[in-house]
């Protein structure tokens, strides 16, 4: 693998402001997770929006463990080529989590676990079904790892019939073989066209997320994105790469926020029904509210009812 020098980070610019929420909604989700033992994206993967979402009483849960067995150069989430055994009674302690949040709009995601044969799928449909039993009225996201290309492994999922089943491509193909430690374009383009082709009948949306900083050029950007559209992908998130650590890839500028305009008019101009570009957007970041724009008033009113 190639490693690039280190470089001086250029300066924050003025349009990448992070508010700074303390208080007592961001404890009590915090004290919520520590009690249960869960793990969250927000604090494993160093994401600059934890303190606004903690606040709103939201998170993402990392199922599986918080260790991975890969080493991507844009993660912050902790290495190790043999995590512990995946915990049997994470998916109800999600579940419980997810009532004692009063949460609407719930993501679940995971480190990636190669170690396991089915890649931790069964563990994710696990997850589902126990935040289904306890609160049916709650709409779920996944955002799974790509499972080696594993086809069985996303029918595993899809089966659990989740709202959306989201799998990042990340970046550009250029870029991805020095970035994403172990994955694949194309494979990862594959999971996603046959999450989409096991949504057909179901209310299902599949989503991927892309970041951009890293050295991609805006004509990748198009290209990749009619890359995502082509594998059927229908919601689109694209934001802002931002280091986590002084030894991950480093970044090579700040996207105004006019680039990301032109491209979430592009995205919408090819079909996709739900797009969110903007320097502070992540994956899972708002989820609920570009599930609500995907699906309509009327589905977005279910969010704040009883399960809330």
């Amino acid at each position: 693998m190639k490693v690039r020098p280190k470089a001086a980070r250029p300066k924050l610019p003025p349009w990448i402001r992070v508010k700074i929420s303390c208080g007592g909604e961001r404890d009590r989700v915090a004290d919520v997770l520590d009690g249960l033992g869960l793990h969250t994206v927000c604090r494993s993967a160093g994401c600059p929006n934890l303190g606004e979402c903690w606040h709103r009483g939201t998170a993402t849960f990392m199922i599986l463990g918080g260790k991975c067995t890969r080493k991507c150069r844009f993660c912050g989430v902790e290495h190790d080529c043999r995590p512990d055994a995946p915990d049997p009674s994470e998916p109800a302690k999600v579940a419980e989590a997810v009532e004692r949040l009063k949460l609407g709009y719930v993501v679940i995601t995971s480190v990636t676990r190669d170690d396991l044969p089915d890649g931790g799928a069964g563990h994710f449909a696990a997850a589902v079904s126990a935040v289904r039993a306890r609160l049916p009225c709650v709409k779920i996201e996944v955002l799974t790892p790509d499972f080696k290309g594993d086809f069985a492994a996303v029918r595993t999922v899809a089966a659990s019939v989740p709202d959306v089943f989201n799998h990042n491509l990340e970046t550009v193909e250029r870029l991805s073989p020095m970035i994403r430690s172990g994955a694949d374009y194309g494979r990862s383009l594959s999971v996603l066209s046959e999450a989409r082709r096991l949504a057909e009948g179901t209310p299902m949306l599949v989503k991927s997320g892309l970041m951009v900083g890293l050295g991609e050029t805006d004509a990748e950007v198009e290209r990749t994105i009619g890359d995502l559209y082509s594998a059927g992908v229908q919601m689109l998130t694209i934001g802002q790469y931002l280091p986590p650590g002084p030894d991950s890839w480093p970044l090579e500028r700040y996207v105004e926020p006019g680039v990301f305009a032109v491209w979430k008019t592009l995205a919408e101009s090819m079909g996709f029904v739900q797009v969110a570009s903007a320097p502070l957007v992540r994956s899972s970041y708002h989820a609920e509210q570009s599930w609500e724009a995907s699906s309509g008033p009327e589905q977005g009113d279910d969010l704040k009812g009883g399960c809330r």
